[in-house]
């Protein structure tokens, strides 16, 4: 019984029941804080906006994290007796001091919010760096993290990001000749053609501007058809591929020929 009055006794003084108030309370705050800014800002429309309120989200929630903690740290002083008015009046002198000591972290910082302010990239987008080319995997106060294709992760201070080129921001325009024979009329093929752009503007990532061009070319043994796909940057070879599928697909439908190379090969010999 002693024991329990004991253990009672101790929970219940100030320094504990308050300390454990004080956690609690910076826990909930950040928790509520962090999805009431991403219940405010991630409600973007299109798949690029999305990713940039995403980035906007977990810098924002960094910052009240870096908050909360200071907070908590100060109502935890506070508790045990810390005079936090005379800490808080030396803190000009504190934030100098720290400020000199700090200063490429504080640029970090500084980069990071202008990165996401002038719309430079978000987590998502693939971008190239020096001769390093990858996805957007991560981006904090301090640092961004590139993914490349083949599985390296590079780490960039954000106060060094001076130069970037920014793939997914810009618009690939793949263009696709297709070989068809000179027997099939053209009425025909442009007809064929309008049904595999259709086709093609419903992949992911491929944009309305796609259209048929016309007659490119005449070759020897093939009339070369001419289409545009407008697609996302980093998608571009794959969304390639998947038109090609379609077009072969919807010739062998409509019964048009793809020519291809034949050799003929003849003897001397006498029969």
């Amino acid at each position: 019984m002693q024991f329990l009055q004991n253990i009672l006794s101790f929970l219940s003084k100030k320094e504990i029941y308050g300390l454990a108030i004080i956690i609690f309370s910076g826990l909930v705050v950040y928790n509520l804080g962090s999805k009431l800014i991403e219940k405010i800002i991630n409600n973007g429309k299109t798949a690029y906006e999305k990713k940039k309120r995403n980035t906007i989200v977990k810098l924002l929630s960094n910052i009240a994290k870096v908050i909360v903690y200071i907070l908590v740290i100060f109502f935890i002083l506070d508790l045990y007796g810390v005079n936090t008015s005379a800490l808080f009046t030396s803190l000009g002198v504190v934030s100098a001091l720290v400020g000199l000591a700090l200063q490429d972290t504080l640029k970090d910082i500084i980069s990071g919010i202008d990165i996401i302010l002038n719309n430079y990239f978000v987590v998502g987008d693939i971008v190239t760096y020096n001769d390093f080319t990858g996805e957007v995997i991560e981006m904090t106060l301090k640092a961004t993290k590139i993914k490349k294709a083949t599985g390296e992760v590079m780490v960039i201070a954000n106060r060094n990001i001076n130069q970037i080129i920014n793939i997914s921001q810009k618009k690939a325009n793949v263009v696709i000749d297709i070989p068809t024979s000179y027997e099939i009329k053209t009425a025909k093929v442009e007809k064929t053609i309008a049904k595999i752009i259709t086709e093609a503007k419903k992949i992911k990532g491929v944009h309305d501007e796609s259209k048929y061009l016309g007659i490119s070319s005449f070759g020897d043994s093939a009339v070369n058809y001419t289409i545009s796909i407008i697609c996302s940057q980093e998608n571009q070879w794959q969304i390639k591929r998947d038109v090609l599928k379609i077009i072969k697909d919807t010739y062998e439908q409509d019964k048009i020929t793809i020519p291809y190379q034949q050799i003929e090969v003849r003897s001397n010999e006498k029969l």
